[in-house]
C-alpha cells in the first residue's frame, strides 16, 4: 500500500511511515511521488488531460481546504473553477482530514520562470471542486483552449505532477512543498544598494516635484486611478519620517498638511469633481477621515498637548464610518479599543480589547471561515484573520495565546505570497531592444515607453517570490506589488515564535529589490528598471512600466524604517528595541511608527532612533544599519544581508556631525568584538554572515535639528478650550499643538462652493489682528500661534453664491 492510501484510510502513523520508506526512491524526496503522463493524439484537435485520481471528500469531513487564491480554511468553491498557472502562488490544491493533508502539485519543471507567468502562457490549471460537489485535488494540463492545447495528430504532450500526503495543517504542506520542490529559501541579499541608501533616495523623491503632492488640496495625486483626485493614507507616515530622519522639511511640507487633511476630509479619497464616481470619492469636509487609531496615535505622539485629538477618537469609537472605497470601518472594534489603551494607558480600553479579541479568536481562529460574507474581501487582509492586531495585543499583554493566534494568521497570509515559479540559476535577458516593457493599462492612457539597457540580470533579482498580488479583483494585472507592509510584522513574529517561514517570506519581500520608490507592481514582463535610483524621477506620463500611486510613497518609507528596526530587534534578540505607535492606514498599509520615544540599545535606555539622510556610508552595500543618539554618545548597529562576512570602513557625515573634524572618539563593541576608534569620522566594522555588529561611539553627542521639537510637547501645553463649532457654514476650529514644531489654529468650513463664492477670516492672536481670504473651495485657514499666546479670537465673513455677504458670531480658542 502507498502512503496516500494509508492517508485516505485515516491511518496517519502508517501513512507517514510508508512515506519515509518510499520517498528515498523519488526525485526531490519528500515532495511526493511523480505522476507523469504522455498524450499522443491520433487526430488533430484541442486537448486537456485531467488528473482526477486523488480521493474526494464531502466538505463536512474536512478540517480545511485550499485552492488559490481565495478558497482557504473552509471557504469552498460554489462551482468547479479552474485556477490557471499564472494565478497559482503554488500550483497545488489541498484538503486536510484530521491531521493529514492530501494534495496534488504541478512539478516545478512544468512551470517556467521566463516569461513572466500570464494567462496567455499558462500551461495548466488546478481545481478542487469535482462534478459531484466534493473536494478533490485536481490538475488539468494543458488548459483547454490554452497554450499547447491545440495539437496535431501525433504531436505528443508530456506532463509531470506530484502527489502529496503529510502531517500538520495546510500551511505546513505549503511551506514544505515550496521549499522542497520549488526551492523557496532565504536567497535575497542587498546586491544593488543598502536599504538605508534606498530610504534616503525615497525621502529625496518624496519631497521632489516628481512625487506629485498637490499643495492646495493637501494630498497626493491619485490620477492614475481617479483623474483630478487626491488621496492620503495617513499623516503618521510622513510624521514618522520627519522624526526619524530629523527633518523639519518633511514635517512642514508633508506631515502637517496631511494632518489637516485627515482631520477635515470625509474620506481618504478627495475630489472636487462632483461627477467623479470612480472608487467613490468624497468632496465633503465632514471629517475626520482619520481612523480612531490615528487620532489616538497623534494624541500620544504629542503627549496630550492636543486634547481635541482624543476628543475625536473617543467620539468616533461610537460610530461606524465609510473611509476608503465603500468599506465600512467599525468604530468600537477591539483593535480600536487597543489603540486607545496604547495611547491613554487606561485599563478599560485594554479590558474591552481583550474581551473582543477573545471572542474573535473563538469565532475566527478556532473556527475556520466558511463563507465570503465578511466585510473587506478584496485586499488579502480581508481574507485572513486579524493577525497583526492579535500580535499588537500580545505586545500589550505579553500573553502567549495572542502570539500563537497571530503566528497562525501570519502563516495563513504567507499563502497569498508567490512561491512559484522556481527561480533558476543564472541570468535572464531583460529590456530587449533597449526598452522596458510597457504596462498595457498605461499604454492605453498615452504613456510613453521607458528606455533601459538590454542586459543580463541574475534571475533572483527579478523574482516575484515573497510578494503578493494586489487583491482578489486585480491580481491578473498586479502580479507582485512592492507594498509589502506585512514583512516587518512577519519578521518580528518570526523572532518571537521562531518560525523560519515568516522570516524567509519577510526578507524575500523587501531585501535587494529597488534603489528608490519602485512604483506599484511587477506586471507584463520581467525587467530590472525598478532597481534604478532615478526610476521614479520622471513626469507622470513618462512612467509606463507600472502604476504610480503617489499616496504610497511615504507609507513605503515606513516599510523600510520598520524593516530596519525589526531586523535589528530580531538579530539582537531584543537587545535593540524601540517603542512604537501603530499606523493603520487602510487595506494592507499597516506599519509601526517610531521616533518619538527613547528605546533600548544593548542595556542602554536613552537610544533615540536617528536616521538623517546620508548619515553614514560604508564600503559594502550588504550592510544595512540603524543609528540612535544617546545623551552623550552615538549607537550604530550594522546588519549583514549576505551569507559572506563583511569587513569594511564606514564614514559618518561631516555635514551632519561637524564636531568630528580632527577628533578621535573611542568605539566600544556591544556584540563582543574588539574596541576601536573613530578618527575624523571614519571607523571600521566587521559583521558575520547574516549577522549583526553593534557599536557605541562614546562622547559623540548629537544635537538634533527637529526631533526634540515634537518630543518636547507636553500635556501642560494643552489649551483647555481647543475646539469650537459654529453654525456659520459648519465652521470647525481647533488648536493643534506639536510642541515647538508647530502650534496652529486650524479652521475650516464644511460648506462648499454651492453656498459660498469666497470666505474671509479675521483673527486676533497675541495682540495682532489680520484677515485671511480664501476664494476657492475648500475653505480652510491655518493660523500659526506663538507659544506665548493664550487666546485666538476669530470671526468669518462669506460671500454667498447669490452675492450676499454674511458673517459669523465672534468666537475664540483659549488656553
Amino acid at each position: 500500500m502507498t502512503a496516500l492510501t494509508y492517508a485516505v484510510l485515516g491511518n496517519t502513523r502508517s501513512a507517514l511511515s510508508c512515506w519515509r520508506q518510499q520517498s528515498a526512491a523519488w526525485s526531490s524526496p519528500n515532495a511526493g511521488p511523480v505522476l507523469a503522463f504522455r498524450l499522443t493524439p491520433k487526430q488533430p484537435g484541442w486537448f486537456s488531460i485531467g488528473y482526477v485520481g486523488a480521493p474526494s471528500f464531502a466538505l463536512s469531513e474536512l478540517a480545511e481546504v485550499w485552492q488559490p487564491f481565495i478558497w482557504q480554511e473552509k471557504r469552498f468553491p460554489a462551482l468547479s473553477y479552474l485556477t490557471p498557472a499564472f494565478e497559482c502562488p503554488l500550483p497545488a490544491t489541498f484538503v486536510r482530514k484530521g491531521n493529514v493533508v492530501l494534495g496534488t502539485l504541478v512539478d516545478a519543471d512544468e512551470f517556467p520562470f521566463q516569461p513572466l507567468p500570464l494567462l496567455d502562457n499558462s500551461r495548466f490549471g488546478v481545481a478542487l471542486r469535482n462534478p459531484a460537489g466534493e473536494a478533490q485535488p485536481m490538475v488539468f494540463a494543458p488548459m483547454l483552449g490554452g497554450p499547447g492545447s491545440k495539437r496535431a495528430a501525433g504531436q505528443a504532450f508530456t506532463f509531470k505532477l506530484r502527489l502529496f500526503a503529510g502531517a500538520g495543517d495546510i500551511t505546513a504542506a505549503y511551506e514544505a512543498l515550496a521549499r522542497r520542490l520549488y526551492e523557496f529559501r532565504d536567497f535575497r541579499r542587498n546586491s544593488i544598494a543598502s536599504l538605508n541608501e534606498t530610504l534616503d533616495a525615497m525621502i529625496d523623491y518624496g519631497l521632489s516635484r516628481y512625487s506629485w503632492f498637490v499643495d492646495e488640496l493637501k494630498g497626493c495625486a491619485y490620477s492614475t486611478d481617479v483623474p483630478g483626485a487626491v488621496k492620503n493614507v495617513s499623516s503618521l507616515n510622513p510624521l514618522e519620517l520627519a522624526l526619524v530622519a530629523d527633518d523639519p522639511e518633511i514635517f512642514e511640507k508633508r506631515a502637517y498638511p496631511i494632518v489637516e487633511f485627515m482631520l477635515s476630509r470625509e474620506k481618504f479619497l478627495f475630489s472636487l469633481d462632483r461627477e467623479q464616481k470612480i472608487q467613490s470619492p468624497s468632496r465633503a469636509l465632514k471629517g475626520p477621515c482619520a481612523p480612531v487609531s490615528e487620532l489616538a496615535a497623534l494624541y500620544g505622539i504629542t503627549h496630550g498637548a492636543s486634547p481635541v485629538l482624543r476628543r475625536f477618537a473617543e467620539e468616533l469609537l461610537t460610530r461606524n464610518r465609510t473611509l476608503n472605497l465603500d468599506d465600512v470601518a467599525e468604530g468600537a472594534s477591539w483593535p480600536n479599543q487597543l489603540a486607545m489603551h496604547h495611547e491613554t494607558g487606561e485599563r478599560r480600553y485594554l479590558d474591552a480589547a481583550r474581551r473582543g479579541a477573545d471572542a474573535y479568536i473563538a469565532q475566527r481562529i478556532d473556527r475556520p471561515a466558511a463563507d465570503f460574507n465578511a466585510p473587506g474581501l478584496f485586499f488579502w487582509p480581508g481574507f485572513a484573520p486579524k493577525w497583526i492586531d492579535l500580535f499588537r495585543l500580545h505586545e500589550a499583554t505579553g500573553e502567549p495565546r495572542y502570539l500563537a493566534a497571530a503566528r497562525r494568521g501570519a502563516r495563513q497570509y504567507t499563502m497569498f505570497t508567490w512561491m512559484s515559479p522556481r527561480v533558476p540559476e543564472g541570468g535572464i535577458t531583460v529590456n530587449r531592444g533597449g526598452d522596458a516593457p510597457i504596462y498595457w493599462y498605461l499604454q492605453g492612457k498615452g504613456h510613453q515607453p521607458m528606455h533601459a539597457p538590454e542586459e543580463q540580470v541574475p534571475a533572483w533579482r527579478l523574482s516575484e517570490i515573497g510578494l503578493t498580488p494586489e487583491s482578489s479583483g486585480t491580481m491578473s494585472g498586479h502580479r507582485g506589488i512592492f507594498m509589502t507592509n506585512f514583512a516587518p510584522w512577519m519578521l518580528r513574529i518570526s523572532a518571537l515564535a521562531h518560525d523560519p517561514l515568516l522570516h524567509d517570506v519577510a526578507r524575500s519581500a523587501v531585501v535587494g529589490r529597488y534603489r528608490n520608490f519602485p512604483g506599484y507592481h511587477i506586471n507584463t514582463a520581467r525587467t530590472n528598471i525598478y532597481e534604478r535610483a532615478d526610476y521614479p524621477l520622471h513626469e507622470h506620463t513618462q512612467l509606463s512600466v507600472n502604476s504610480f500611486h503617489y499616496n504610497h510613497i511615504w507609507p513605503h518609507m515606513s516599510i523600510l524604517v520598520d524593516f530596519l528596526v525589526t531586523d535589528a530587534f530580531a538579530r539582537s534578540g531584543g537587545a535593540i528595541d524601540f517603542p512604537a505607535h501603530f499606523i493603520e492606514g487602510y487595506a494592507y498599509l499597516q506599519s509601526k511608527f517610531y521616533g518619538d520615544r527613547a528605546g533600548k540599545f544593548y542595556g542602554r535606555d536613552d537610544a533615540m532612533l536617528w536616521l538623517p539622510r546620508r548619515l553614514l556610508a560604508t564600503g559594502s552595500v550588504e550592510l544595512n544599519y540603524v543609528a540612535a543618539r544617546g545623551r552623550d554618545r552615538l549607537y550604530l548597529a550594522f546588519m549583514n544581508q549576505s551569507p559572506e562576512p563583511v569587513a569594511t570602513e564606514f564614514a559618518l557625515s561631516a555635514a551632519l556631525l561637524p564636531q568630528l573634524a580632527g577628533k578621535t572618539f573611542p568605539i566600544k563593541s556591544l556584540t563582543g568584538g574588539p574596541a576601536g576608534e573613530l578618527r575624523d569620522g571614519r571607523g571600521s566594522v566587521a559583521v558575520a554572515p547574516m549577522g549583526i555588529t553593534a557599536l557605541e561611539i562614546e562622547g559623540l553627542a548629537v544635537a538634533p535639528k527637529f526631533q526634540d521639537r515634537v518630543i518636547a510637547a507636553k500635556s501642560s501645553d494643552a489649551w483647555q478650550h481647543d475646539y469650537v463649532e459654529l453654525p456659520f457654514g459648519g465652521t470647525r476650529a481647533m488648536m493643534l499643538n506639536f510642541g515647538a514644531a508647530a502650534q496652529t489654529a486650524f479652521i475650516y468650513l464644511q460648506a462648499d462652493d454651492s453656498e459660498f463664492k469666497e470666505v474671509s477670516l479675521t483673527c486676533e492672536v497675541g495682540g495682532e489682528t489680520r484677515t485671511l481670504r480664501d476664494a476657492a473651495y475648500p475653505f480652510e485657514f491655518t493660523i500659526p500661534v506663538p507659544a506665548t499666546a493664550r487666546e485666538v479670537k476669530f470671526s468669518l465673513r462669506g460671500t454667498t453664491v447669490d452675492g450676499r455677504t454674511i458673517a459669523s458670531e465672534p468666537a475664540a480658542l483659549q488656553k
